[in-house]
């Protein structure tokens, strides 16, 4: 990979991977191997959590394909090989922040979801997730709400974490989302028939917004 083309992204934007089995195998203890070490990279390189939550999901029987998106992403690191976390002071330390996003129905086998979430404490990158939601979901707005949910638990937890360490925040959590549908789904009073299957995510959101612990935006 020395020799390698380097390129500006880790996955291709768009692309739709799939089991099938007219493809050409690769060797699963290379391709199992090359995964597992690139996990292990992410700690510090959150910019490959959703890249690798989608090629992990082929470890049990990897295609060629596949192989071909983790050459990608080790090109891009070939790219980018000095990024990384920077930490940086700053006075408003007890600020969280919180910035969601899904790909709907972007996995072609089973046309799930992927929520993912990073959280900032004081304008910092402290924790990430690119995880593939446990259903299918029939609209956007159904997946941004559980993306939501999941990235409002992990700034509820920070918030206790620093009140723990002595930091008391009166400061409300900022939640980003860039689904104008499922922001103006929680501002409205008046329950629908195609909300009723997500008016827990709902609900739980709502009520962090209606006791000032949490701020919403569009993004």
């Amino acid at each position: 990979m020395l020799g390698c083309q380097p390129v500006n992204t880790p996955i291709e934007e768009g692309l739709e991977l799939c089991v099938e089995s007219n493809q050409v195998s690769t060797d699963k203890g290379r391709y199992r191997r090359l995964v597992g070490r690139l996990m292990y990279l992410a700690y510090t390189r959150p910019d490959l959590a959703y890249a690798l939550s989608v090629v992990s999901q082929y470890m049990h029987n990897p295609r060629e394909q596949h192989m071909n998106v983790v050459m990608r992403i080790l090109r891009y690191l070939k790219n980018a090989p000095r990024k990384g976390i920077l930490f940086t002071k700053n006075v408003d330390h007890h600020n969280i922040e919180v910035y969601t996003d899904v790909d709907w129905v972007g996995t072609v086998d089973d046309r799930r979801s992927t929520s993912s979430y990073f959280t900032f404490v004081g304008g910092n990158l402290v924790t990430w997730k690119s995880k593939k939601q446990n259903v299918v979901a029939r609209s956007s707005a159904e997946a941004e709400f559980r993306s939501m949910t999941l990235g409002l638990c992990e700034a509820l937890w920070l918030r206790l974490l620093l009140q723990d360490l002595g930091y008391l925040s009166r400061q409300p959590i900022r939640l980003f989302c860039d689904n104008k549908a499922a922001c103006d789904i929680v501002h409205n009073l008046i329950q629908h028939d195609r909300t009723k299957h997500v008016e827990v995510d709902r609900f739980f959101i709502k009520e962090k917004l209606d006791d000032k612990i949490v701020e919403l935006s569009k993004i």
